[in-house]
């Protein structure tokens, strides 16, 4: 459910706008991602903050502008960015994106609001109590498997995105810029490894072209379609993503 929260919630839905969520379906999210308490060392590290330093990181790719930026080194890329205080040219930059749609969603606005109160429950207790509750775990098993375990995993999930997909794998799409493809880390981060797709069709809900890709967070999406609880999603037309190929292939050529 964590992963959820920062794949179909903060990336493909907040970040992006690749498809649209009713209520439900984004106070589920909001729950998922406090869930996945991808913290910094800042008071907070909601979705708006979250989705504030990914369109950072996709408008300005690589620089100093962008919060993990790979160039700095893959630990830095990976988590250390995390450990010091953001560049200056994030928050300069960051500073000129338009967040009025992320500010003006009442289900962020409470989050932002209660945020501290929101991890407690859905980090900690949830986890935690529930497996306690219903099969009747220990205290300690539940926290180290169900709370901490789990929280490592995702948190380390999310980061190798950051790191790995920027350096091992290959480039079908555009050979120009770090993202690359990665059939392992999609299942590592439920759909979200073919970056170098990704990184050139940022606006497409799929996250990749391939329909056997490990895109867990693409049929939860489609569930939520199903249900009435998603529309408008963005899929870039085959005829693009085929040109776009080609034109690398003559290159190559």
């Amino acid at each position: 459910m964590g992963v959820m929260g920062i794949t179909a919630g903060a990336h493909r839905l907040w970040s992006h706008r690749s498809y649209k969520a009713r209520w439900p379906a984004r106070l589920f999210l909001m729950f998922c991602n406090s869930m996945a308490f991808q913290a910094s060392f800042l008071p907070f590290n909601d979705v708006i903050e979250w989705s504030r330093d990914h369109r950072c990181h996709h408008k300005w790719t690589d620089t100093d502008a962008d919060p993990h930026n790979t160039t700095r080194g893959m630990f830095f890329a990976h988590m250390g960015w995390l450990m010091v205080r953001k560049h200056p040219e994030v928050k300069r930059k960051g500073s000129q994106l338009d967040l009025s749609d992320l500010f003006n969603d009442p289900i962020l606005a409470f989050q932002r609001r209660h945020y501290l109160k929101t991890v407690l429950f859905a980090w900690f207790i949830v986890p935690t109590f529930v497996p306690m509750y219903f099969w009747g775990e220990s205290f300690m098993v539940a926290l180290y498997t169900c709370t901490l375990l789990r929280y490592c995993s995702t948190l380390h999930g999310t980061w190798l995105i950051n790191s790995l997909a920027h350096k091992y794998g290959f480039k079908p799409y555009n050979p120009n810029i770090t993202p690359v493809e990665s059939l392992w880390l999609a299942v590592t981060a439920m759909g979200e490894g073919g970056h170098n797709y990704h990184h050139t069709f940022p606006q497409d809900y799929r996250t990749s072209e391939y329909v056997l890709h490990f895109n867990v967070t693409k049929l939860f999406i489609d569930i939520l379609f199903f249900l009435g609880l998603a529309y408008d999603m963005k899929v870039v037309p085959q005829e693009i993503i085929e040109r776009q190929k080609a034109k690398y292939v003559k290159k190559c050529n």
